[in-house]
């Protein structure tokens, strides 16, 4: 199972939002190209870069920042936040990353979703599933929808999708454990790489998520907090 650091941004900075809450916002660094370097420098090779200005304001805020670490580091690097178009699909593949995380757009406009699909190859296209109580939050996660996440993820999967980020937004930034329930009612119905976010704090939690079958799992606000190290996180990849 892949390990996965993420770094979050606002303002070019990293920071850690609780349950997605703009109002919780905490500044971990002023620089994330240094914090991008600590992760490599530790053995770690994949790197889920979130812009939540972008996220919030549906469009692309942070890219210089993924230019910089794509350019300075060897990092595989996601990238999701603020995507709408094509153009934008286009901006951020050549400013480095090697994957897009596209969530809000595909409730929004299923077509244009699977359009990207298409064009980029399921490789390059991870679906961003995020959920609180069970259905589908968009827009940073300051917008919710009516969709069941199951059946949002199944759907997906039948059309050509086969690599998503589910976060449950109850369990993000509590640092009190994963959906693991959630994870496995997922993999049971679904034929997914299905990457764990939220609430992962300890080894055992990753153990939790790799034994239902995720495929990645990605930790952030444990790593800021000091309750898992990147040193640590190394040894395990």
């Amino acid at each position: 199972m892949r390990i996965i650091v993420a770094i979050d941004l606002i303002g070019g900075k990293c920071v850690r939002l609780t349950r997605g809450d703009f109002n919780t916002k905490k500044i971990y660094n002023e620089d994330p190209l240094e914090v991008a370097r600590q992760i490599e420098d530790n053995g770690l090779h994949f790197l889920h870069l979130v812009d939540l200005d972008g996220a919030k304001n549906k469009k692309i805020e942070n890219i210089k920042v993924l230019e910089k670490i794509a350019v300075r580091t060897n990092l595989k690097i996601d990238f999701g936040g603020g995507i709408r178009s094509h153009e934008d699909l286009k901006s951020v593949f050549n400013a480095g990353a090697n994957q897009v995380t596209a969530g809000s757009i595909a409730v929004t406009d299923p077509q244009v979703f699977l359009e990207w699909l298409e064009k980029m190859g399921p490789e390059k296209i991870i679906l961003g599933a995020d959920c609180i109580k069970r259905k589908v939050s968009t827009g940073g996660w300051t917008e919710n929808s009516d969709k069941d996440i199951v059946s949002f993820i199944s759907d997906y999967q039948t059309k050509g999708v086969k690599y998503t980020i589910c976060t449950d937004i109850d369990k993000d930034g509590m640092l009190q454990g994963p959906s693991t329930s959630l994870y496995k009612e997922l993999l049971d119905a679904i034929d997914i790489n299905l990457i764990a976010s939220g609430g992962i704090s300890t080894f055992a939690d990753i153990e939790d998520v790799r034994k239902a079958g995720c495929e990645g799992a990605i930790i952030g606000k444990a790593v800021y907090e000091g309750k898992l190290t990147l040193k640590e996180l190394g040894r395990k990849c």
